[in-house]
């Protein structure tokens, strides 16, 4: 069995490696395909991602799907052959946060791909790989697995827009419809159009959201922004962002992950008004300028992955309620992944690459 090792700083290695018995409880999936995501071109590029620094080689990926090759005892409900998402966490289950209904905070949880703990916790850019039988949701017939490899960053994109809903009171506006995830009548800034931004604007779409700005410094995300629903684009690098400051936006949802786009959400929502901040910004103290959390009477939220969502994602997806198609400017074979790798580094020419089997 051959896999995807990162053992630095872009090295990486297509090699050979062993698996292991089932445990009790698992499930062995064949990959079928894997998003490339912006954490694991971080760790890509620079040997970490965040504060997570790579000790010891590591296998990337936490956007997957495939299908059932083996499954270990006390498996119940799946079987060798099922085509299946995986949820990339596996949460405790017993700590406070989990106990509360927020599994996405745990506070020893075991997630796909990350060097957040020795030993790292490996991906699914293997040929197989293990993962508990609660970590699957199959897929109904004929949902391709190069969508369903989607359902993590969706998921991301949906509980941002949950924490939006949630921040919906704070910001002093109802939407006029009826629905509790209701998000219309709000005026909403999207800062950054990654992957996350984009799914974003799908969120907000389906969550009734009729305004909605985005904001990038890449005018090719831009252009795909409006064919998804975006009702204006705003390229800050030729356009500026004085406009913007004085727009008076009812929420801003940061998903840049960048210095200057927190630094824009927050200059850019009204007295009043409310920001998400989902981007991963960098690692250390940053300038921020958090007089106008005071000034304004700003609520500020973060959203730290997902929790119930990534369900819901499946589900969205396998039905075509939400297309993430336009998003896959790439497909590469598991096999080439470094070439998968620096094709995903052009923001200029892809927006999602997928690894495939």
């Amino acid at each position: 069995m051959k896999a995807a090792f990162l053992h630095g700083a872009e090295d990486l290695r297509w090699r050979e490696t062993t698996t292991s018995e089932l445990a009790p409880g698992f499930v062995r999936i064949r990959f079928g395909a894997g998003g490339i995501c912006g954490s694991d071109l971080h760790y890509y590029r620079h040997g970490k991602s965040a504060d997570f620094v790579l000790q010891t080689p590591l296998i990337l990926g936490h956007e997957v799907a495939g299908t059932i090759d083996a499954v270990g005892p006390e498996v119940h409900g799946l079987r060798s052959g099922d085509r299946v998402a995986v949820n990339p966490a596996r949460p405790c289950g017993t700590c406070v946060r989990c106990r509360e209904g927020r599994a996405n905070l745990c506070s020893d949880t075991y997630f796909m791909g990350s060097a957040s703990r020795t030993p790292h916790m490996h991906g699914g850019f293997s040929e197989t790989f293990d993962v508990s039988a609660a970590q699957c949701v199959r897929l109904p017939d004929g949902t391709p697995l190069v969508a369903a490899a989607l359902s993590e960053p969706l998921a991301v994109a949906l509980h941002a827009v949950d924490r939006a809903v949630a921040a919906r009171a704070a910001a002093g506006r109802v939407g006029s419809g009826s629905g509790a995830d209701d998000l219309s009548a709000l005026d909403v800034a999207v800062f950054g159009a990654g992957p996350i931004g984009l799914l974003i604007v799908l969120a907000l779409r389906r969550a009734g959201a009729d305004s909605i700005t985005v904001v990038d410094i890449d005018p090719a995300p831009l252009d795909l922004a409006t064919r998804l629903g975006a009702t204006r684009v705003v390229d800050s690098r030729s356009e500026g962002t004085s406009d913007l400051r004085a727009a008076g936006f009812d929420l801003a949802i940061e998903a840049s992950g960048s210095p200057a786009g927190l630094a824009d959400a927050l200059k850019s929502v009204r007295k009043g008004g409310a920001m998400v901040q989902v981007g991963n910004l960098p690692a250390g103290e940053i300038a921020v300028p958090m007089n106008l959390v005071m000034a304004k009477e700003l609520s500020v939220l973060g959203t730290f992955r997902f929790n119930h969502e990534f369900t819901a994602a499946v589900k969205l997806i396998a039905s075509g309620a939400i297309d993430v198609s336009p998003l896959i400017t790439a497909e590469v074979p598991l096999a080439d992944a470094d070439r998968g790798f620096r094709l995903a580094l052009d923001r200029s020419s892809n927006i999602k690459v997928v690894l495939t089997a």
